[in-house]
């Protein structure tokens, strides 16, 4: 993978960004985790420069991602199972997963008590960042919950475990985006640093775009960014910058 330096993006790109481990360092508590002071502002002039072509594309509920990033961006939660345009009213929370998908979980939990349970409306995850040991009691519990409701599936993450229907897929939520204004007619430029994100740029790439992998392991991306500071000082760059030729 090259180093992100070495890539520009302009008027013929729209950018695709995961949040946690991404824009944001991860940590042991998720209701933590936040944009540093004033970086919201960058992003919306980097909407700017794309012709608002720029979405976050997230795990999280909308609503929990929405409270943690600036209102000029579209914001995809739930691993698109909704999509928040810019300046739109937040919609209110979906109908939480069901008891007979929460009930292995919440089993787990009461076996290791370092777990914590986060229901995303549908979508049910299993945090052990504070557990790391707790990996395959994570696993396993969800492997039950996704067995005992038809249209689930486990999804592994980093320090956590979700399940979720079927349909929510980050490779999905790009390519329907990238069939409307004013992504349509672009190339897509997808960064992220998880399983889930690898659907998305697997996706973008099958549409002729780019990817970048922040952080360590395997990937299906060409670029590559070490941490999330390295990816918001280019992020700061682009916004500031003036139109390149994309990378290649």
């Amino acid at each position: 993978m090259r180093g992100i330096a070495g890539l520009r993006i302009g008027p013929a790109e729209a950018l695709f960004l995961d949040f946690d481990g991404t824009l944001a360092e991860m940590g042991p508590d998720p209701d933590a985790i936040h944009l540093p002071e004033g970086f919201g502002s960058v992003l919306e002039r980097l909407a700017m420069r794309l012709g608002g072509a720029v979405a976050l594309i997230s795990g999280r509920d909308l609503r929990d991602l929405a409270r943690r990033t600036p209102s000029g961006l579209w914001r995809i939660g739930g691993h698109g199972i909704e999509v928040l345009p810019p300046g739109a009213p937040v919609p209110p929370p979906l109908p939480p997963a069901p008891e007979t998908l929460l009930a292995p979980l919440r089993e787990a939990l009461h076996r290791h008590p370092g777990l914590r349970i986060e229901v995303k409306g549908p979508v049910a995850a299993l945090h052990y960042r504070a557990a790391p040991e707790a990996a395959e009691l994570c696993l396993a519990a969800a492997r039950k919950a996704a067995a005992a409701l038809a249209g689930y599936r486990v999804q592994p993450g980093k320090m956590v475990v979700e399940v979720k229907p079927e349909g929510a897929h980050k490779g999905i939520a790009l390519r329907q985006a990238m069939e409307h204004p004013p992504f349509a007619g672009r190339r897509p430029v997808m960064i992220g640093d998880d399983a889930t994100d690898e659907d998305a740029m697997q996706a973008a790439l099958a549409l002729g775009g780019v990817a970048v992998k922040v952080g360590d392991g395997a990937s299906a991306a060409g670029w590559h960014a070490p941490d999330p500071a390295a990816l918001r000082a280019w992020l700061i760059r682009e916004a500031d910058g003036d139109d390149a030729p994309p990378g290649r």
